[in-house]
């Protein structure tokens, strides 16, 4: 059996399989149910600087091969992040990034920076599709500069590992990549979810409440692996892949084409035991030597 065990980007993971942002939790919801000291790491749900109630229901549905969602990234803000979701972490030994959701570069910076105080976090990743809402809304993730802006200053008001999580709603997801890696990155994630739109043609309404939402799960997997593969052509960073991973032969798919490490979203929706179905399947190979052999 392989040591599953790696360093990335200065973050010690017991094994290259996370649980992703969003589809989780901060880990109290799922603690009874699987073992969380058997993964390679937490992603949190987004954590903002205020509370946030996040958007009208209907805000999930179910497509074909995927779901979308349309959630609002809601969350109860930093302050009880840090009161009551941290020391419930606290108890296991797995590494906790937090992933960081700000309105403006300010907020960014304020997450960044108090985050940066506790112990407990080993390093952040970067929700660079929120919207901007100082420029009409536009997902800071959407544009070079706008990346820029905020990996620059989340790179200086922190010493912890930064990873950005990298949205595919942009025409050239290189371009965005090494712009983050040129910032400070010290990993790159994605891909985050693709836009969508669903309708129910017997209510003759939308699906979401706010028409348009994010889709995520199987149907977007050949995307996620393509954008991995395509980043992978021009980052030295190391490269997190996310995108309808359900087994274990999905997860080798992307670190064929260049990832080191991935994340599991979706499907603990479907199967809580996912992630670590995945873990325990992967034993059998040894990903060193799998890791980008696909050029």
């Amino acid at each position: 059996m392989n040591n599953p065990s790696i360093e990335l980007a200065g973050i010690k993971l017991k094994n290259r399989v996370m649980v992703a942002s969003g589809t989780f939790g901060y880990g109290e919801e799922y603690s009874e149910l699987i073992n969380l000291n058997k993964l390679g790491a937490i992603i949190t749900k987004s954590v903002s600087l205020n509370k946030r109630q996040g958007n009208p229901p209907p805000r999930i549905c179910e497509t074909p091969s995927g779901m979308l969602n349309t959630i609002g990234l809601q969350n109860d803000g930093l302050k009880e992040f840090i009161e009551k979701a941290l020391p419930f972490l606290s108890k296991f030994d797995t590494p906790v990034i937090v992933n960081i959701a700000g309105e403006n570069a300010k907020e960014f910076e304020e997450l960044a920076r108090t985050l940066s105080k506790e112990n407990l976090v080993k390093g952040l990743e970067i929700n660079i599709s929120c919207p901007n809402v100082q420029k009409g809304g536009m997902q800071f993730g959407c544009s070079v500069l706008g990346t820029e802006e905020i990996v620059k200053i989340v790179r200086s008001s922190t010493e912890l590992p930064i990873i950005v999580k990298l949205s595919p709603n942009v025409t050239d997801i290189t371009e965005i990549a090494l712009t983050a890696e040129k910032a400070g990155a010290d990993a790159v994630s994605l891909i985050n979810t693709v836009m969508g739109m669903a309708v129910d043609v017997k209510k003759k309404e939308f699906g979401l409440s706010t028409k348009t939402g994010g889709l995520s799960g199987p149907a977007i997997k050949p995307i996620a692996v393509r954008m991995v593969w395509q980043v992978a052509q021009v980052v030295k960073i190391p490269i997190i892949g996310i995108g309808g991973i359900m087994t274990a032969e999905d997860a080798l798919e992307f670190f064929m084409v260049g990832a080191s490490a991935v994340q599991v979203g979706t499907a603990n929706f479907v199967d809580v035991n996912s992630a670590i179905n995945i873990i325990q399947d992967l034993e059998k190979y040894d990903l060193e030597k799998l890791k980008g052999i696909l050029k």
